[in-house]
């Protein structure tokens, strides 16, 4: 491909319409190359929303399954077998299960495990939190006996 310098336009201006054009083969690379890159680029795009989602929903499941934790230590009902429930946060449900389990290291604490399970982009994914718990333990920590 050939432009025009000032050396040609000083040479009245006319230009031949060949020397200035595109290729055939040159037009048909860049179509080939923009074929290949643009899907790319566009399934790069849905991978990247995807993982915000999932990230953004993980947060809020991490979040339930913390309070839950937290409420039923409190309220001291972890030890009352399997638990469940729904919870909404930003308009999206979350589904939660509440087990314990006595700990095989030591008899006296149980593992208090809450699951929150959701739904993003058609995929099911879960979080899970655990803790140890004291049944002789009151809501405000100390020790009753």
């Amino acid at each position: 491909m050939r432009f025009a310098t000032q050396k040609d336009k000083g040479r009245g201006g006319a230009r031949h319409p060949c020397q200035a054009a595109f290729t055939l083969a040159e037009v048909m690379a860049a179509l080939l190359f923009l074929a290949i890159v643009i899907p790319t680029a566009v399934e790069a795009l849905q991978i990247a929303s995807r993982a915000g989602e999932v990230a953004a929903r993980k947060g809020g499941a991490a979040r339930i399954a913390d309070r839950v934790l937290n409420e039923s230590l409190v309220m001291t009902n972890w030890n009352h077998g399997a638990q469940s429930g729904t919870a909404t946060e930003n308009g999206i449900e979350y589904k939660w299960t509440l087990k314990s389990q006595s700990w095989p290291a030591q008899s006296a604490l149980s593992v208090v495990t809450a699951e929150v399970t959701f739904s993003a982009q058609g995929r099911d994914y879960s979080v899970t939190l655990n803790t140890l718990a004291s049944p002789t333990t009151s809501a405000t920590g100390l020790n009753t006996q």
